[in-house]
């Protein structure tokens, strides 16, 4: 009878948790075959990593332009791409509305209001990361801006309260191994740039607060991401403005003389899209795949970005300067794995517990 009982509790839990699961993975299962999902998965990874390469390099051509020296400028305009992207797509999909999912975006003061804490953070964040790849180039890029995660540990503690576990920091201990290790072996090259350096630890800060600061505001735009996208980069174009005008920004432009070059506001505008476009093939990522899965590619991606940077500018780098990027990214992956399995640790009892309490349930219906 108890055996009985227990085969009941066990295909109702089974059964209930498909049902929370959804119909679409089942429909899922049936209709396709591993062959096609891994085809579609394998498409969505390159797909994020020809934009996410493409965009950085892009990005570093104009940035190191010798006649515009107008950073501020630069970004200020891809984010105006980002704010026009965002409501074409919200016409695009009232007039096809089943072809084009997107949220209704409509401006709202007081929306605004709100998102400008995380907008001024938002600013600092694509701010000094276009100044570290201005000064450091595509190669040392991924070591400049390496300090992310270690910044994340710091900040969670300091703000959040939240400690971290002993192996967590030793990954820590290793990206920052690699970090200093890679800012000498640039010294040693004679290629070291303390001011990228300087920007590429302030990007790092800035994308960690970013992270904490997006957590607080998403309610605020009923927790989509796109309707962020667009209120922060409505606040950032406001923002920048006055920036531009602070730091002189508009003498160069007056005097760049490819301002009326089409090939010139193509390539910026081309940047804007690709920008644009890293949210969503981001978000399509981690939905074919998972949040660690998403992680350890960014990471392969920052590999071949080093490789692919070194082979095209034909430099040649010491055997140190290899093993300070291996540091980083064995590190950043090794941080990953660790933070993984440490939240199963916490969902599988979690999970346990829900089918005792489903169990003793269905057992008190029998």
């Amino acid at each position: 009878m108890i055996s009985i009982m227990n085969r009941v509790q066990l295909k109702r839990s089974n059964i209930l948790r498909m049902a929370l699961a959804g119909s679409d993975s089942m429909d899922e299962g049936k209709g396709e075959t591993f062959l096609l999902k891994a085809i579609k998965i394998g498409g969505v990874v390159a797909l994020y990593w020809f934009i996410s390469i493409t965009m950085v390099f892009l990005n570093n051509y104009l940035l190191d332009s010798k006649d515009l020296d107008a950073p501020l400028f630069v970004t200020f305009y891809q984010c105006l791409v980002t704010v026009g992207l965002c409501y074409g797509m919200h016409l695009l999909s009232h007039l096809c509305p089943g072809v084009i999912d997107f949220p209704s975006v409509k401006f709202d003061l007081k929306v605004c209001r709100e998102v400008l804490p995380l907008s001024i953070v938002f600013i600092g964040m694509i701010t000094f990361n276009n100044l570290c790849l201005k000064h450091v180039g595509v190669a040392f890029y991924t070591v400049g801006r390496s300090l992310s995660t270690v910044f994340n540990v710091l900040l969670s503690y300091v703000i959040l309260k939240q400690t971290t576990s002993f192996y967590a920091i030793l990954c820590c201990g290793i990206i920052l191994g690699g970090f200093w290790l890679g800012v000498d072996q640039e010294g040693v090259a004679g290629s070291l740039s303390w001011t990228g350096v300087f920007f590429g630890v302030l990007a790092s800060a800035c994308v960690s607060l970013n992270a904490i600061f997006t957590k607080r505001v998403m309610p605020a735009v009923d927790g989509n991401i796109w309707k962020l996208s667009f209120y922060n980069n409505i606040n950032a174009c406001i923002l920048f403005l006055p920036l531009i005008l602070v730091f002189g920004e508009v003498g160069h432009l007056v005097h760049f003389s490819r301002l009326g070059d089409p090939t010139f506001w193509g390539m910026m505008t081309l940047g804007g899209v690709f920008g644009f476009a890293i949210g969503y093939v981001t978000g399509l990522q981690i939905k074919f795949t998972s949040p660690l899965t998403h992680n350890v590619s960014g990471t392969a991606k920052a590999c071949a970005q080093t490789v692919i940077a070194v082979v095209y500018n034909q430099s040649s780098k010491s055997f140190l300067w290899w093993t300070s990027n291996l540091m980083v990214l064995g590190g950043s992956s090794a941080y990953t794995w660790v933070k993984g399995m440490e939240m199963k640790k916490v969902h599988i009892p979690q999970e346990e517990s829900k089918e005792k309490l489903l169990g003793e349930k269905s057992g008190a219906g029998v």
